[in-house]
Order: C-alpha cells, then structure tokens, then sequence
C-alpha cells in the first residue's frame, strides 16, 4: 500500500480519481492500492520568539528578546488567527500521523505542489508524523489531468532526489522568518505603529514610494522642437525632429526650422519586404498577469485565484511558472493536446523551434499551456471563461497552421545631411493567427513615394514640456520585480518588440530569475502584493499602483531606522538562495548571511548628539514638559505632553524639524536645559542645508543661531 499525501484537498480528490483510490474514509481515500490523504496547505509554521527566549509576562512585544537567532528553528502545528490550536489542523494531521505509521503502508508519496514551498508542506507533515523509517517518493505534477497523474505514479522518484529543492523551500522559510519577526518587531516597537517589515514587502513598496515621490517632485520643463506638417503628392507627412532647445533658446529653434526648409528634403531609400508577423510566447504567470491587468483591469490576486481553479479542475498546466518556453520532453504530450485543439475546428500543427521549446529557459515548470481537457463554455464563469480562452488563444497562435503575412514599408527622407527620418508601416495580407489572437499593430499605409522624390516641408517650431514618470501598472510593476536591474527603456522597448509580433530578446530576463536576482517569486510575489494592499501601504486604481500614507510612513520609517531592505539586499539573499539549491552554499550559510544583516540594525553605534537621528522608542520618556510638568514621550510622529487628556496640555515637538529628526538626546537636551545641541543637516525651503540649535520659547521650539549650546 503506497500513502499519498496532497497538499490540498482538491489535489488528493484529482489523484485518488485518477488512481481508483475513489472508497471514502475519514480523512482520505483509498483504493487501488493506494491510501490518498492531504493537509491544508501549510499545517505547520515555525515558532514564534517567545518558544525561543521568553519575552514579557504579558505577552506585550519588548526588546527583552530580540533579536531573536533560534540555534534550530522549531515547527508547530498553525494556529488560529488569535494564536489558539486550530482543531481542524490537528485532527488531519492526526488521520495523517496515523497513516504514516500503518503497517501496511510501505512507503509514502510527497504530492505537494510542484515547488519549493509544496516540496516543504508535505516533508513538514511526513517528518512530524512518521515514527519509523520508510521509503519516501515524489509525485511531480505539471498539470492535473488523469493521464499525467497515471504517467506521474508510474515513474515517481526517490525523495532524496529533491534535496535541494527542499534546502531552499527550508533556507526562504528561516531567512523570511528572521526578517518578518525580529524587524517587524523592532519597527514597531520602534514607531508605535504595526509595520509589516519583510524581505520581499518592503522592496515591493519602496518601489512604488519612489515612482510616487518622483511624480510628486517632478517639475517640467518646456522645451522647443521643430516639426514638419506638409503634403506631398496628396499625402500628409508628418516629421519630428530631434534637435531640441531649452525653453530661452526659441530664437534658436525659429532659425534652425527656416534653415530645414531652405535646403529642402529627400527620399533616399525605400523598402518594402514581404513578411510573416510572429505571435507573442506563451504566457508565463507574469506575462499572463500583465495581459490582464492591461486589457481587463484584472488585479494579481484574482487572475491568479482563477488560474489556480482551472489548473486544479485540469484544464490549465501548473501556474506559478516564471517560463515562456516548453521542455523538449513535452513535445509527444504537446502533439496530443494539439490533435484535441484540431478537432475543435482550429487550424494548428506542430512546431519545433528555440522560441517553443528551449530547456535552457526553464528552471522548473513550463509555460502555462491549455490540458489536452477542454473545458465547455457552459462549465466557467465569465471571468474563467475569459482567462481560460486568454491562455487557449495564445496556445492556438503559437501553433496556428496559418501564418500572418504582412508587407513592412520603410521610408528614408533626409534634410540635406543634417537629420534623416524614418517612415515605418505595415499592411496585413493575410491574417493567420491574428483571427485567434489579436495582434498589437495596426494597418499603417505609407505615402507612394519612390528614391530620389522630393518631399515639401514646412517645419515650425513646437514648444514641449518634459513629462513625469508613470505610476506602475501592474505589466509595468511586475516587469521591474521580474529583473529590477534591467533598465525601463530597454524593457520598453523589448515589449514594443513583441507588440509588433516579433520575439525579444528575453536572455537577461531569464540570467536574472536563474541567479536570483528577481523581488519574490512567481509563487510568493502576487500574494505580497495583496498583502501590501491590505496593509494600507498601496492600492489599485484600475491597473495602475499608488502609494498609500502608510506606505509611506513605513518606508520613511524604516530609512530612519537604519534598515536597509532595498532591491539590491533582497537581490543578494534571492541569490544565496539559488545557491543553496544548486547545492554551492548550505541552509546554514544563507542564513548566518540574513542574521548579519539583521544584527547590524540592532548594533548601530550611537551618535554625538550634533549628529544623532536616532528615532528612540515609542512612549519613550524625553524629560519635563515645560508648560505643566507632565511627562513628554516619544509619540508616533514626534514628542507630546502624556497629560494632554488628563490636563488639557498641547506641548508637541515634531519629529522631523526641516528634513532633520530630532532624535531623544536632543529632546533631553532641550528639555532639561532649555537649548539642544547644534544639529547639523536641517534644509531650509530653497533647499540649502544649514546648522543651528533648538532653544525653548514659551513653550514654542524655535532655531538658536546666535546662542548655541557649548559641544
């Protein structure tokens, strides 16, 4: 008798379907064979720091234990939401527990999710549960349709053979663990507020913060260029140029026109090339989830939950795959979906080729194809339908028997040999794939015009002002997290690539998932953003991002504090982690790297208090309040008299004073003498920096230059 264990219900139903395993016990199945059980997703979480080193006897956070480096970490079963057992967690696992250890199980399959995070879910609960040694196997699936789960239990492999695999599932675990508890706590104990400090959170956020500020503080600038409105044998040709000249330089731009139209312009080159338009890659979850945030306003979270039921009912391949290519194993089983796709009246065929099928670009799941299970339209809700035909569409062009041929027209004109233009079109001859899918270019005549012709021209100059940057969409966003280190125009112009049908070059795109270099991941990176928009810190406007206060606050917090978690330090750990699964650096390692940097937030070396940013703690005691004699404390956004409601008092100081914190030894000072250090960094309005103290002035905090306090 061989134990499955599923990581979710819906795939234990799918795999005791497809295996017979269909007599119904309490808590799984079994037939055939086979005992067929599964969790709920993750049963197990690692403990909190209280089960590590005891904290307050309140329960309340504190510094008393933190930070918080476990020598092993520790896993218990999930608890509620309010930190009590969770009885329906510990009853599976106990049908589970018990399974494991039946005498007539011979050995134990692990049928989590096809990942790093499915391999951990079920090793957790098979380490937990099984009291003595037995053989321990691998069901990996693509997709969930019975044929591959058949093909699958035929050919399962040992275990072991996904070592590394489990090492990172394990090494991301205990690193984002150690970043989420001790920072988080430290934030907030720090700011008085719940700052959710995380590995991937912050640089997500932070993103956003600086697209968001950039806009904020962008200021246009007008500027002039020269353009051409003019019509030569009855057709209007429109010429941009350039040149470009600041807005006190007009003359300069009236001058430059007059001279274009003086030597006049030339037809030199004219090319016209019959052609054949490509179709785009098969969707990856990114490509996918940027198709439909663009085209439908779809958000992350909702795409993904409706492409995670097609892929769980069978119709669609596993979902969180990061690849737009197919594994050149899969070219038999992609024969046969074909044949199911012809015989539903559509004109495909088989291809071979690098922009299909490349194993070079696949870490671990092939791009997100229809099942050889074709759903009826009457089984899907619209927005399945809509998502489902998304995929199916792509699926057809890519394979369409039918190419799209087109005729591409180029058109040189130059101005004597000052600047040459460039005049692109395309007309489609023959549409091909494009009945099925749509094709971003649209028909584009170009003026009849041979070598040698001349063109009339009229430039004049246009005054134009410089725009901002745009917030990120969800395409925009998700290809910046994707690779953070490519730049935007190359990244622009790579999707204008394959907008007009052509394949980019996608090499760096894939270097950057393979090294680690990616913010999140396929699997993690939609659920972080979700929970980045229900912690307040951005929302969704149609598809477009925007920050929110408290995404502000937490950032700004966290600079403050010293806490760097930016794309480059949420790089370097994706990057051990990658490591730790090609086997070149241990669990161990990867995580003595995060515990470094964690330390460093906690050991910064106190500064002089000229020179001191140092936010102290929230309700922090800073001395005397100079108005009644109660108690000032740190406060969320600065200092205030704790005896406002029994006393009425209004005594407040800000924590930022032009730009520069005012940090507690400095409220000390100023408080208990009456005049702070001279602080240096403040910024006045028109953005120069200077130096002065703080002095008290009927209860009022007003700059001392003349009188600063001895250093």
């Amino acid at each position: 008798m061989k134990l499955i264990i599923a990581e979710k219900p819906s795939l234990a139903r799918n795999i005791a379907g497809a295996l017979g395993a269909n007599a119904r016990r309490d808590g799984y199945l079994e037939g055939n064979g086979y005992l067929v059980t599964w969790a709920f997703g993750h049963l197990f979480s690692l403990a909190d720091i209280e089960e590590y080193r005891p904290g307050r006897a309140d329960g309340r956070w504190s510094m008393d234990n933190l930070p918080c480096f476990p020598d092993e970490f520790r896993f218990r079963l999930r608890l509620t939401d309010d930190k009590k057992p969770d009885a329906g967690v510990a009853r599976q696992f106990g049908i589970i527990e018990m399974l494991c250890n039946r005498s007539d199980v011979e050995a134990i399959v692990n049928a989590g999710d096809a990942d790093r995070e499915g391999e951990i879910i079920v090793r957790l609960c098979i380490s937990h549960a099984l009291h003595e040694k037995k053989p321990l196997l691998r069901l990996w699936l693509p997709d969930q349709t019975p044929e591959t789960v058949r093909a699958a239990a035929a050919d399962m492999h040992p275990e072991e053979e996904y070592e590394n695999l489990a090492a990172e599932g394990f090494a991301r675990t205990y690193i984002d663990w150690l970043y989420g508890v001790n920072l988080t706590r430290y934030a907030t104990l720090k700011t008085g507020s719940l700052l959710r400090v995380g590995r991937v959170i912050v640089p997500i956020v932070k993103a956003i913060y600086d697209r968001d500020k950039a806009i904020e503080h962008f200021v246009p600038q007008t500027y002039y260029s020269i353009a051409s409105r003019a019509e030569t044998k009855g057709e209007m040709i429109e010429l941009n140029s350039k040149l470009r000249f600041p807005k006190e330089q007009a003359a300069r731009a009236e001058k430059a026109a007059a001279f274009y139209n003086s030597v006049g312009a030339t037809v030199t080159a004219v090319k016209n090339k019959k052609d054949s338009l490509s179709p785009g890659k098969l969707f990856s979850l990114t490509k996918l989830q940027n198709l439909l945030g663009k085209k439908y306003k779809m958000s992350m979270q909702e795409s993904l939950e409706i492409v995670q039921k097609l892929y769980e009912e069978g119709y669609l391949t596993y979902p969180r795959t990061n690849s737009e290519y197919l594994a050149t194993a899969e070219k038999g089983k992609i024969k046969d979906i074909l044949k199911n796709v012809e015989g539903l009246g559509y004109p495909v065929t088989f291809k071979d080729g690098k922009t299909i099928f490349d194993d070079s670009k696949i870490e671990s799941h092939s791009a997100l194809t229809p099942t050889y299970r074709i759903p009826k339209k009457e089984q899907l809700s619209d927005k399945e339908q809509l998502v489902y035909s998304t995929v199916f569409r792509r699926f057809v062009a890519v394979f369409c028997a039918e190419p799209c041929v087109c005729v591409r027209s180029e058109i040189k004109i130059n101005v004597d040999k000052w600047e040459e233009f460039t005049l692109r079109g395309t007309v489609i001859l023959e549409k091909g794939w494009t009945k099925y899918e749509e094709a971003s270019v649209k028909d584009r005549v170009l003026p009849e015009l041979k070598k040698g012709d001349c063109v009339n021209i009229d430039f004049k100059p246009v005054e134009k002002q410089t725009t901002p940057p745009r917030h990120y969409t969800i395409e925009t966003l998700n290809n910046y997290l994707k690779n953070p280190f490519k730049e935007e125009k190359a990244s622009a112009a790579d999707a204008g690539k394959e907008a007009d049908g052509g394949v980019e070059n996608d090499a760096e795109d894939y270097r950057a998932i393979f090294e680690g270099l990616e913010l999140g991941t396929e699997a993690t990176r939609t659920g972080i953003i979700d929970n980045a928009r229900k912690s307040e810190y951005i929302k969704l406007e149609k598809d477009v991002y925007k920050l929110l206060p408290g995404g502000a606050f937490l950032i700004e917090s966290i600079m403050r504090l010293g806490i760097s978690m930016d794309k480059y330090k949420t790089s370097e750990l994706g990057r051990a982690l990658k490591k730790v699964y090609r086997g070149e650096i241990t669990v161990n390692d990867s995580v003595k790297m995060a515990e470094n940097e964690i330390a460093a937030v906690f050991c910064q070396t106190p500064m002089p208090p000229e020179k001191d940013q140092n936010i102290g703690f929230f309700g922090e005691v800073v001395g005397i309040c100079p108005l009644c004699g109660g108690e000032v404390r740190r406060t969320t956004f600065g200092y205030g008299c704790h005896a406002y409601k029994e006393k009425g008092c209004r005594f407040s100081v800000n924590m930022t004073i032009c730009g520069r914190v005012i940090s507690p030894s400095n409220m000390r000072l100023l408080l208990s003498e009456g005049r702070s250090a001279k602080i240096e960094g403040f910024i006045s309005k028109n953005g120069k920096p200077f130096d002065a103290a703080l002095r008290l002035e009927e209860g009022k905090v007003v700059f001392d230059f003349a009188n600063q306090r001895r250093q």
